[in-house]
């Protein structure tokens, strides 16, 4: 009912809205173009085309089915090269899960170029995700690869890992905040909890949750993102860690105050990991551009102020 040549002929006609310029594009005469959309309808059962002396238009029928026979016809273009690329083992489908930490526009945009370029007829999926949400989106969900889980163990035998390093914390407040003034050479739980502390939620849905960092009886405000919680230290809304890296340029500046604290807060080892039984050529390629440091990826690296040799 749809070979590619009635495909052709009715996007053909549809787009030129005429039985004799459709003819005259595909080189056949005007009676074979309408003997053949005639035979069309008739075969789906329903007319596709409103008819005039001087023009064609298609029925809202016909809209629809032009709109599929153009994703038939691309993948019907392309699906040589297609089928090639899965027998020499290429996904058809990668999602890839990033820390917040991690993650920036730049770089996922610069990444996922190269893919495309590299990979044109796998589809891909890039999510941004906060503590324990990226090792649960990797362990639960359909991602294949994570920048940026937890730790620098794996929390599954299925899951293959590749350090990246630490991610170093300091206790930060606005130049404008109480505390940046305060006398105590080390700053006491009793004194900090007194002021909110900003945290970003923990996006878990399985795992369980963490929290970065929240003193007993102290107020919490939430926030969707680094980017956000930092804006809130800025403001002098609240108090607590942020990433060294991130935090040094307003600690140079002075608008940022660094303050010692009784607990301050581990570095934290972050990685790459990704599925053993889902690793065809595009997952094997990311996971060597992060174990080359390639400069293509170096953009997530940014906040990694201890990188693992």
């Amino acid at each position: 009912m749809l070979d590619q040549e009635t495909i052709r002929t009715f996007i053909r006609v549809a787009e030129t809205e005429s039985f004799s310029r459709a003819a005259s594009a595909l080189h056949k005469t005007p009676a074979a173009i309408s003997y053949r959309i005639k035979t069309l309808e008739e075969q789906v059962g329903t007319q596709l085309f409103l008819r005039t002396t001087r023009s064609v238009s298609l029925t809202l029928a016909g809209q629809h089915l032009l709109e599929h026979c153009r994703q038939w016809l691309n993948w019907l273009d392309a699906m040589p090269d297609e089928l090639q690329q899965i027998n020499e083992g290429v996904e058809r489908q990668v999602n890839i899960v990033v820390n917040n930490l991690l993650y920036q526009p730049q770089a996922a945009a610069d990444l996922l170029t190269w893919l495309h370029q590299q990979y044109p007829f796998t589809r891909f999926q890039v999510s941004r995700q906060v503590y324990m949400g990226v090792w649960d989106s990797l362990l639960y969900d359909d991602f294949h690869l994570a920048v940026g889980v937890t730790g620098s163990e794996s929390l599954s035998n299925t899951i293959s890992l590749l350090p990246l390093g630490d991610v170093g914390w300091q206790f930060v407040i606005a130049a404008s905040h109480p505390l940046a003034s305060h006398p105590a050479p080390v700053l006491s739980d009793d004194i900090l909890r007194r002021y909110p502390a900003i945290n970003i939620d923990d996006t878990s849905r399985t795992l369980t949750r963490r929290v970065a960092w929240l003193l007993s009886g102290q107020k919490e405000i939430k926030v969707p993102d680094i980017a956000t919680k930092l804006a809130c230290h800025l403001s002098g809304l609240g108090v607590g860690f942020l990433p060294e890296r991130l935090s040094r340029p307003y600690v140079e500046s002075g608008a940022l105050v660094v303050r010692e604290v009784v607990n301050p807060r581990r570095p934290s080892p972050l990685s790459v990991a990704w599925k053993v039984a889902d690793s065809g050529k595009v997952v094997t390629d990311i996971a060597r551009l992060f174990a080359q440091k390639d400069p293509l990826v170096s953009g997530f690296l940014r906040m990694i102020d201890r990188p693992v040799e």
